[in-house]
């Protein structure tokens, strides 16, 4: 089969059955919260101080309100319609193939985000290891034993899921426990009143830093994962009980210690180190040198170790998921057939881990630091929550033309958490800054011409059907990127504050409105058994 070519509804649900159930809450929990808990918590309470100063509480906390939103509809998505990779096919069933290609080239690409992971045990293993990273990237050497790491990762997800599973719950308890003895060490060691209102006051940097902190310091990035338990529902035992419980617990636990290792960041830095204000703060390996600055040397030994634990943890996991990502792209037809095989005795897309192999090492060539991986990864994640809140609303609303009764699972309150979620994430990817956007939405755009390279007619649908149901995220991509460049989060700032935040979210609720039309539109004619079951 071409990419392009879809796959047939027998071909699909004979690799879907090949799927071993066999996870349960506490599993799935573990998944969710050590894909969230990797490597921001060794950077990103730097990173975000370096942003806003002490108000980077702020940005935690309004990450964590999106995570909640967006979670509702994602479990609804899962509880209703479970299935492996699902993120990727939503927004296919719900808009189409034009959506479903732009969507499904973001994911592909969110494929970076492990490489993130790798970057940052490197960062922390250059502490004895000083030619692994150097100004910031990897050298040739350290380039060399990211890609043996890459290699480690794949070939741990080469075997069985149950297999799979052990591995994280053992992983996921040792992640817990050091950041949790990182912020009780760290304040123990002694604190420095004042911390919230000196050196520049709360917001030093204005309120706006707050939501630029959200993608440029690696919150949004940190917080992300907790969607990991959905793409895992097509091998869940119970899934419309336990992946919501799951997610929702995973969030909670996970922004907890976020939060508690931002204050003990805030509070225990010297003072000595704050003579240019909190951007003048600059760790290599944040928390390891802050515990080697307070003499707290044996904590210091622990977090090396850890940066080992922690980024693996989660790129092991994200690999896991990033497989199953790319199996259900093969199963969109954006990839050949020949990456939706599962083996049959594993229960695992063995061929769709090599592709995603090759995905990790590309992108620690151009990139190589943490921070400039995340700050893409964070937008193309958050384009991938919008289409989300769309493909539920549409679904909603064509389950009503048709006058069906509610799905089993939905979670009360969607129908106005969707536009509201849909809303957030788009004013997150504006707030992220005209730097990060002038990168990320042009390459989310080059899924158009893609889109048309792989077009094949099918099921009776023409090219300008597809385009004109699809043509909403188009124009939204397209305005983001205007906005950005007119806006104050590093643009021209001829749209100024705080009219283009307004404009923004005036912008994104037409386009939602816009967007459930033409989900339902495309809905009304799709072919039964193209439809996702619930």
């Amino acid at each position: 089969m071409q990419p392009g070519e879809t796959p047939s509804v027998l071909t699909v649900l004979g690799e879907e059955r090949r799927l071993h159930k066999e996870l349960g809450f506490w599993s799935l929990t573990a998944i969710g919260f050590s894909n969230i808990l990797g490597s921001g918590w060794l950077f990103a309470a730097m990173f975000a101080a370096q942003t806003a100063g002490p108000a980077a509480l702020l940005s935690w906390v309004g990450a964590g309100v999106l995570c909640a939103l967006v979670a509702l509809v994602m479990v609804e998505l899962g509880a209703t319609r479970p299935e492996g990779g699902g993120t990727v096919r939503w927004p296919l069933y719900a808009s189409g193939r034009l959506v479903g290609t732009v969507v499904g080239w973001s994911v592909l690409l969110s494929v970076g985000g492990t490489a993130a992971e790798i970057s940052a045990i490197m960062q922390y293993a250059a502490h004895y290891l000083p030619g692994l990273y150097d100004n910031g990237r990897l050298t040739g050497s350290g380039l060399a034993v990211a890609t043996g790491l890459s290699v480690l990762l794949t070939a741990l997800n080469w075997f069985a899921v149950r297999t799979f599973a052990k591995l994280n719950n053992l992983v996921s308890l040792f992640k817990v426990l050091i950041p949790v003895l990182t912020v009780v060490a760290l304040f123990l060691s002694g604190t420095h009143s004042g911390r919230l209102t000196d050196h520049g006051g709360f917001a030093p940097y204005g309120y706006a830093a707050c939501l630029t902190a959200l993608a440029g310091g690696g919150i949004v990035y940190s917080v992300n994962g907790f969607q990991a338990p959905l793409d895992f529902s097509g091998e869940a035992r119970n899934p419309r009980r336990t992946v919501p419980l799951a997610v929702l617990t995973g969030i909670g636990l996970a922004v907890l210690v976020y939060l508690g290792l931002q204050l003990a960041f805030l509070f225990t830095v010297p003072d000595s180190l704050l003579g240019h204000g909190w951007q003048g703060v600059n760790f290599d390996s944040p928390f390891g040198q802050l515990a080697l600055v307070l003499n707290l040397h044996w904590l210091a030994t622990l977090l090396y170790a850890d940066a080992v634990v922690s980024p693996g943890g989660s790129a092991y996991v994200g690999v896991a998921i990033d497989a199953r990502h790319t199996y259900a792209l093969a199963k969109n037809g954006l990839l050949p057939r020949f990456f939706m095989r599962i083996d049959p005795r594993s229960g695992t897309a063995r061929r769709a881990l090599v592709l995603n192999l090759l995905v990790i090492i590309v992108f620690m060539l151009p990139f190589g630091g943490w921070q400039d991986i995340v700050s893409v990864m964070g937008d193309m994640y958050l384009l991938v929550y919008a289409a989300s809140a769309v493909a539920a609303a549409a679904f909603r609303a064509h389950d009503k033309d048709r006058g069906l009764p509610p799905a089993d699972g939905q979670v009360p309150g969607v129908h106005w958490i969707a536009p509201i979620s849909f809303l957030v994430a788009s004013e997150f990817v504006f707030w992220s800054g005209w730097h990060h956007l002038r990168l990320a939405l042009p390459l989310v755009l080059a899924g158009v011409p893609l889109f048309l390279l792989l077009r094949r007619d099918e099921q009776g649908r023409s090219t300008l059907q597809e385009l004109r149901h699809g043509a909403w995220i188009v124009f939204h991509l397209a305005a983001l990127t205007l906005l950005s460049w007119l806006g104050t989060f590093g643009g021209s700032g001829h749209l100024p504050a705080p009219y283009d935040s307004v404009v923004v979210g005036a912008v994104s609720l037409a386009v939602f409105a816009w967007a459930v039309r033409s989900g339902t539109a495309h809905l009304r004619t799709a072919p039964v058994t193209a439809l996702p079951t619930t």
